[in-house]
């Protein structure tokens, strides 16, 4: 097993040890995307909302390099067709974009270089008769373990836009990231012969510039427009029923706290991490803050594009606010109008979205208290 390539089960192992909602129909969605026109996924969801769980769920079914029989027995996936057929069958490559931020050299300057050297050095290993020894551009890496030996791979990435929110303003370091995500997931032939399948997970969907998306092979599934994985954003409610019952919690109150956001054939989903707290320390309470400082929120605010804050008052009255999503660029540095930062709060997991109704609102008791709070503190400015 390697860090990047192959790394194993051990992540999925850790989650099952410990309060577990069984999400693994979302690997028999994948598992229909393989090999397809549909292969690029593209996820995005605010933070806490379980994207880093996924993304090793996935690893821990594809990886070729360990048994996880006895890991999925008894859940979703393992009653499908598809199961036995991908179950442990690839190489796959995982990336945490946050991990490379951490360690990159020259405050993120290199992180780029570092990727593509990182996981190369481990093809290498793995396949010394097709990787070339002065090779440094992955996606010719990858090419050629593919053509030589067959075998194509599932990449994960997860917090693909890490580099994004923490690198703001270096335009020149994310174009250099675009690059080598256009290289690898630009379809035809070469992503083909390369990839059975990608799922990438981020806070943003993909940048835009202009109107189009910078990865337009990926099929993106959002907080405005999560399609047909609309049950894989957070709980469920009858996931959060069971939680209940299992472990004694008042079902209303959670409902009070932590439900809110819905979406055409799903009316209501709970925030994932807010509702395993609440069972773990048995009390209701805003969690957002413990992973979110309303700091920034509180900037968003003071900004007042439009009357803003008046909007944000409103909804805190109960109120919904009617917002156009589609200009928005899916950056967190050009924020032209009203429109742009509540879609951007929407896409934060700050806001719910009715895209029936193009409107906005404030989905539970433990968000209308981060705004209270955020708006308290702009006030003391």
């Amino acid at each position: 097993m390697g860090t990047y390539l192959n790394s194993g089960n051990s992540g999925f192992w850790t989650i099952r040890n410990g309060i577990y909602v069984d999400k693994t129909g979302l690997i028999a969605f994948m598992n229909r995307t393989l090999n397809t026109v549909d292969k690029l996924t593209c996820v995005s969801r605010p933070r806490r909302f379980g994207k880093s769980f996924a993304a090793k769920m996935l690893c821990a079914y594809y990886d070729k390099s360990c048994d996880s029989r006895k890991l999925f027995e008894g859940l979703h996936i393992s009653g499908t067709d598809s199961y036995e057929k991908y179950l442990n069958k690839f190489d796959v490559i995982y990336l945490d974009i946050t991990w490379f931020l951490a360690r990159a050299r020259n405050g993120g300057k290199t992180i780029v270089e570092d990727i593509q050297n990182c996981v190369i050095e481990e093809l290498r290993q793995a396949y010394p008769m097709y990787v070339k020894e002065n090779e440094n551009f992955l996606p010719d890496a990858l090419l050629a373990v593919a053509s030589g030996s067959g075998n194509k791979f599932i990449i994960i990435i997860d917090e693909w836009d890490a580099l994004f929110r923490e690198e703001k303003g270096d335009a020149a370091l994310q174009e250099q990231y675009i690059w080598l995500l256009r290289a690898l997931f630009k379809g035809g032939q070469i992503t083909d012969t390369i990839f059975a399948g990608a799922y990438m997970t981020g806070i943003l969907p993909v940048k835009k510039y202009g109107t189009q998306s910078a990865l337009t092979d990926c099929r993106e599934y959002t907080m405005t427009d999560p399609l047909m994985l609309a049950e894989y954003v957070g709980f469920t409610e009858p996931e959060v029923r069971a939680l209940c019952e299992e472990y004694q919690a008042d079902f209303s109150e959670m409902k009070r706290w932590y439900d809110g956001y819905s979406f055409p054939d799903l009316q209501s989903v709970y925030n994932p991490n807010s509702v395993i707290s609440a069972i773990k320390y048995r009390r209701f309470k805003t969690y957002w803050a413990e992973s979110e400082s309303y700091e920034p929120l509180t900037d968003y605010i003071g900004m007042n594009k439009d009357g803003l804050k008046d909007a944000i008052i409103d909804m805190l009255g109960g109120n919904r606010v009617e917002i156009i999503t589609r200009r928005f660029q899916n950056d967190m540095t050009i924020l032209k109008s009203k429109d742009d930062v509540l879609t951007l709060l929407v896409h934060l997991g700050y806001l719910a979205y009715d895209v029936s109704t193009n409107e906005a609102y404030i989905p539970n008791q433990e968000i209308a208290d981060e705004f209270q709070n955020a708006i308290d503190q702009a006030s003391l400015r």
